[in-house]
């Protein structure tokens, strides 16, 4: 139906293409917030609906990693904690660390997981990205939850020679978790697009993030790293976020609000980067999945 210039206001949805590459439309994207939260409900159920122990994996999951870390990294090889319980340094590095990757690793494959859908009806395609970080979110709160009753175990049942405590840093908590998710979120849209064309890079998302991991303080506190890797490893802006994320909690770590500026930075340059590739990508992505 073709419809006269001077009747737009009889028009309640106008699809038309995007003016510049950073054109994000909010209104389209508030006006979707219900199909924003059925993908997140439809992310949490299809996931766990066949399994025995159901939304349980969320604690499961950080507690056999802990005590995985604690046994190889604590007692066998010896890595410093700062003093820290090794329950709770280890705790605190892979929450964060969940979080971010999980954003990240979910994102990268968004074209090709939905593809099907995208194919067929018009909605803002940043609804489903931002679905996965809405739906990690979830599971980072459980995680969190986690955490503060193992904080509340060690307080009522102290280990010697460790103690720790709530820091003003905890004001930052919000500002923290948003720049795991957007970092996150940046480079999975940069990656989603990427493999589009070049579909070989899918096979290296898991490998690569788990091998960032260890360029990361999760398992380790950046003072116990050797001085001529210190600087490389700081250039990592998750590590400034989780020394952050730790000190706050713990009251151990190297936060600074030089280094949390920092990961905000890059944070911004990469979501930037990230929505600038996926819009000029989503155009025709069709034709190349």
């Amino acid at each position: 139906m073709i419809k006269e210039e001077g009747n737009s206001e009889d028009w309640d949805l106008i699809i038309k293409g995007s003016t510049s590459l950073f054109d994000i439309n909010f209104q389209d994207i508030w006006r979707y917030r219900d199909l924003l939260f059925m993908f997140v409900k439809r992310d949490f159920v299809s996931f766990y609906k066949q399994t025995i122990l159901g939304p349980l994996w969320f604690f499961i999951q950080p507690i056999f990693t802990t005590i995985v870390f604690t046994f190889v990294f604590g007692n066998l090889a010896g890595i410093s904690t700062d003093g820290l319980p090794q329950q709770l340094f280890y705790l605190t590095g892979i929450t964060s660390w969940n979080y971010f990757s999980d954003c990240l690793t979910k994102t990268s494959t968004v074209f090709k997981d939905n593809a099907n859908i995208f194919g067929k009806v018009y909605f803002p395609r940043l609804i489903m990205p931002l679905s996965i970080v809405v739906s990690n979110l979830v599971r980072f709160g459980v995680q969190l939850l986690l955490l503060i009753i193992m904080m509340i175990y060690f307080v009522m049942f102290p280990t010697n020679g460790t103690s720790f405590h709530v820091t003003y840093a905890i004001a930052f908590f919000p500002l923290l978790v948003l720049l795991m998710a957007l970092l996150g979120l940046g480079l999975g849209l940069i990656i989603t697009a990427v493999t589009t064309k070049y579909k070989d890079l899918t096979f290296l998302i898991t490998f690569g993030v788990s091998l960032l991991m260890y360029g990361t303080t999760v398992i380790y506190p950046l003072s116990a790293a050797p001085e001529k890797y210190k600087r490389i490893i700081e250039l990592n802006p998750m590590t400034g976020i989780i020394e952050a994320f730790r000190f706050a909690f713990l009251g151990k770590g190297e936060f600074s609000v030089w280094s949390l500026g920092y990961s905000a930075i890059i944070t911004v340059i990469v979501l930037f980067l990230g929505i600038l590739i996926f819009n000029k990508t989503e155009k025709n992505f069709v034709d190349t999945i």
